[in-house]
């Protein structure tokens, strides 16, 4: 969730508060980065010359596998060049090297203990002729507020649930394992997914320390899905799992250069995922390529009797998103720009948003300028408003189920100021302790701020039928600040999370390119289950640009 952006469009702008996104919570990754920064392009350019010979050097990096797709990976299974096992270990290897040691992302909070004799197994299973489809024997990491019933923890970061191990699996990793994925660890996130205080440091957590942006060290992963994003952009696994509730998938996909989807709410199912909104929690893949990122989401659907909003899917899911990957998608199109990200501050992600606009008219497609953020930046406070209510909602009902840790949120905030010099060594806890404070779901204030943040959805569906629109664009955010624990994040603006998140709209962003060296994200959006169609706007846009570039772990871009 990003708290910064999230706050500083609610009326908690005059509270303080530096960190949220105004509407940019995450499931269950809730909070994308939180956000105030003076590091504008300007001033990080007319530093550039100064850089050392050190951070302008490429990181030595020749792990085999750098880059390489699931089909790639498949190809290689089949023809007898590897094995799930080899592959796993080779994953293995490579997070101790880079995650661990050496550059030291803190990208993945816990090892599989299992995940070699899982690999072991889908090996065996090959052997036999028994292939389980796309992602059999292709390891895979998943965030840490996710449920996993084997050895590892479940605890969204904190400290609290550092020893909660699940009882069962939550429904989207039964999909993983019927996949015949390997599940290789859990990654790191911002704690909480993002909403527990107004100035936290996206992708720092009580249990997993600060992941970092393995570009340029320095810099924020944003959050809260921070490892998984970091994680496939350092090539420490193939795809990646993330939750979001306002920007918790998309924004550190833009962070970290790598293709995030946030599926419409009712695609994937909830269950067993730590919550903060079941309004805009959704689960999310995190890819290097639209089509890899494609064939995660797709394993991941169905539908779920413990999460009743996976029975809005009935008829809408894709078996095969794959099917819809087509260079010449844009052409004949209409899309919605969004204007407001054509002027601001940062003009280089100006610039580079007029040339992802130029590349769509290339591509066929006909531009109808919009303006949507206008509108659903008034929507703010309801939706801080509904997390607030549904936060202390569905975190007691996780929590009751725990065996090892606190059993509601009143007792979290204690465990916290009891454990503070640990806990909270950085910021405080006040989102969770103003979430204790509210009252329950039959509250009136609860269900006026849910009809209102709700609203997004006509105001989407207005402009793409008003328009005859295909779908809209808008940049994902601007480059990433740098890691502040004292201040908490800071703001590169140009933020597109909330329209999509509020009305539980699928998302989607792909790289757009680079500030110096720092990636930038273009987002397509539109209503309801039309993931294929914005899946395939991002493809034709990603093969005809191909702006991913792989990181190279560098200390900094602006040395003191």
């Amino acid at each position: 969730m990003n708290r910064r952006k999230f706050l500083k469009n609610s009326s908690l702008a005059g509270f303080g508060v530096t960190a949220a996104a105004a509407t940019g919570a995450t499931l269950i990754g809730a909070a994308a980065c939180n956000t105030n920064s003076n590091n504008s392009a300007a001033a990080v350019g007319s530093a550039d010359k100064n850089n050392s010979a050190l951070n302008n050097a490429a990181f030595s990096d020749d792990f085999e596998l750098n880059e390489i797709t699931v089909a790639q990976l498949q190809e290689q299974m089949q023809s007898g060049k590897t094995t799930s096992k080899k592959l796993t270990e080779q994953y293995l290897q490579r997070i101790e090297a880079i995650d661990k040691n050496g550059p030291s992302l803190h990208s993945v909070i816990e090892i599989n203990p299992d995940a070699i004799a899982i690999a072991e197994t889908l090996d065996q299973e090959r052997k036999n002729g028994k292939l389980r489809g796309p992602l059999h024997g292709i390891p895979v990491l998943i965030k840490d507020n996710i449920n996993t019933a084997d050895k590892m923890k479940t605890s969204a970061g904190s400290l609290a649930l550092e020893n909660n191990i699940a009882v069962k699996d939550a429904f989207i990793v039964e999909q993983l394992r019927k996949a015949g994925a390997v599940l290789l660890g859990k990654t790191n996130l911002s704690e909480w997914a993002n909403f527990r205080s107004t100035r936290s440091s996206s992708g720092w957590s009580s249990r997993g320390g600060q992941t970092k942006n393995p570009y340029y060290l320095d810099r924020s992963p944003c959050g809260s899905s921070s490892g998984s994003g970091a994680a496939v952009a350092a090539n420490l696994c193939a795809i990646a799992i993330g939750t979001e509730t306002d920007g918790s998938v998309i924004a550190p996909a833009s962070f970290c250069g790598v293709v995030g989807i946030k599926p419409t709410v009712g695609l994937l199912s909830r269950s067993g995922i730590i919550p903060i909104s079941a309004t805009q929690d959704t689960a999310g893949p995190m890819a290097r390529t639209v089509t890899d990122a494609a064939i995660l989401l797709a394993a991941l659907t169905g539908v779920d009797s413990k999460d009743p909003i996976t029975n809005t899917s009935v008829n809408k899911v894709s078996n095969d998103y794959t099917k819809f990957l087509q260079k010449d998608a844009l052409k004949g199109k209409r899309i919605g720009v969004e204007q407001s990200f054509l002027k601001g501050r940062q003009e280089s992600v100006v610039a580079l948003y007029q040339a992802a606009i130029d590349t769509l008219k290339k591509l066929g497609a006909t531009i109808v300028p919009i303006e949507l953020t206008k509108q659903t930046a008034t929507l703010g406070d309801a939706e801080f408003t509904v997390l607030l209510y549904e936060f202390k909602d569905g975190l007691n009902k996780y929590l009751a189920t725990v065996n090892q840790g606190v059993k509601n949120m009143t007792e979290l905030i204690e465990f916290n100021k009891k454990n503070a010099a640990k806990a909270m060594p950085y910021f405080q806890q006040e989102l969770i302790e103003m979430s204790n404070a509210k009252g329950n779901l039959d509250s009136k204030e609860y269900k006026e701020a849910l009809a209102k943040s709700t609203s997004a959805r006509n105001m989407i569906d207005t402009i793409l039928t008003t328009n005859q629109l295909d779908a809209i664009v808008g940049t994902s955010y601007g480059p990433a600040a740098t890691i502040d624990l004292v201040n908490g994040d800071a703001d590169p603006g140009f933020y597109f999370c909330p329209p999509a998140a509020m009305a539980g709209y699928p998302h989607i962003t792909v790289p757009m390119g680079a500030v110096h060296g720092l990636p930038v994200g273009l987002s397509f959006i539109a209503s309801a289950y039309k993931e294929s169609t914005i899946i395939s706007f991002a493809y034709a846009f990603e093969q005809a640009t191909k702006h991913r570039t792989i990181p190279q772990f560098k200390p900094t871009l602006y040395p003191i």
